[in-house]
């Protein structure tokens, strides 16, 4: 899939940050983009911004935990464009807390959003691209999914589950025209790294302001010295989409952090 004009693309988790940037560079390649969140009123800017390149835009409002309600989202998508080409699935929550501090419902509510959340979104996805033997499906990962954080348990293991779950999948369709991958974007500083209460935060040491404590882990964790944004990880998605030939990996974009 070397030209994605004219492709069908759904991106979940699009209200914002990568989910957005992602929605909007498909659009720039000329694909037709359906987006979809939590609410539909989060995904106006963005479903203004895919019309803004000259495409056409849909907006959803989906629980990606739910498999009649993501059903339901992918049946949308296929009515109104005709095809589902490259899925997306990138609808993920955070949580910041140590073992102490988090109890069953909070495991459930993170590992329920972002590793379930990609098995359903996956398995309703694959119910169209299987019969046309051709697509692409990109899992939103993350570093955290590749090594362990202090006070992020719960979310690490969220993560190595879809890296495992990528993998899995991969082998699975790998023989009908189909590639499977996870991306794993690095520090992004918004979310759960930025702000009171988040990691830059919690890993605060002795006098340190939360800028102090940001700029230090930025520099001691990225070999680059400095932090990815939205845009670096929609670049990437955008090429995963349209490489042929690579399949069950998990490619991170974090300046060398991983390496």
């Amino acid at each position: 899939m070397t030209d994605l004009k004219g492709k069908v693309v759904l991106v979940t988790g699009a209200g914002g940050g990568i989910g957005k940037a992602v929605a909007i560079a498909f659009a720039k390649e000329g694909a037709n983009v359906a987006v979809a969140d939590i609410k539909e009123e989060f995904l106006a800017g963005t479903v203004q911004a895919i019309e803004a390149e000259g495409v056409k835009a849909l907006g959803v409002a989906a629980n990606v935990t739910d498999y009649d309600s993501v059903k339901a989202l992918v049946s949308k998508v296929v009515d109104t464009f005709g095809s589902l080409d490259v899925a997306v699935n990138n609808a993920g929550v955070v949580g910041i807390g140590s073992i102490e501090e988090i109890d069953t419902k909070e495991w459930d509510r993170v590992l329920g959003v972002n590793a379930k959340g990609v098995f359903v979104c996956t398995k309703a996805e694959l119910e169209v691209m299987k019969p046309k033997k051709s697509g692409a499906i990109i899992n939103t990962a993350s570093i955290a999914g590749k090594m362990g954080m202090a006070h992020l348990s719960h979310y690490v293991a969220s993560k190595f589950a879809v890296i495992g779950f990528t993998n899995s999948i991969a082998k699975e369709v790998a023989a009908e025209g189909i590639t499977v991958n996870a991306i794993c974007p690095g520090i992004i500083g918004t979310g759960m790294w930025r702000g009171e209460g988040g990691i830059a935060d919690r890993w605060k040491r002795e006098g340190e302001t939360e800028e102090q404590s940001w700029e230090r882990n930025k520099k001691d964790l990225i070999p680059q010295g400095v932090d990815q944004s939205p845009e670096d990880i929609a670049e990437a998605v955008v090429f995963i989409a349209k490489a042929k030939h690579i399949t069950g990996q998990a490619i991170a974009v974090d300046g060398g952090m991983t390496m």
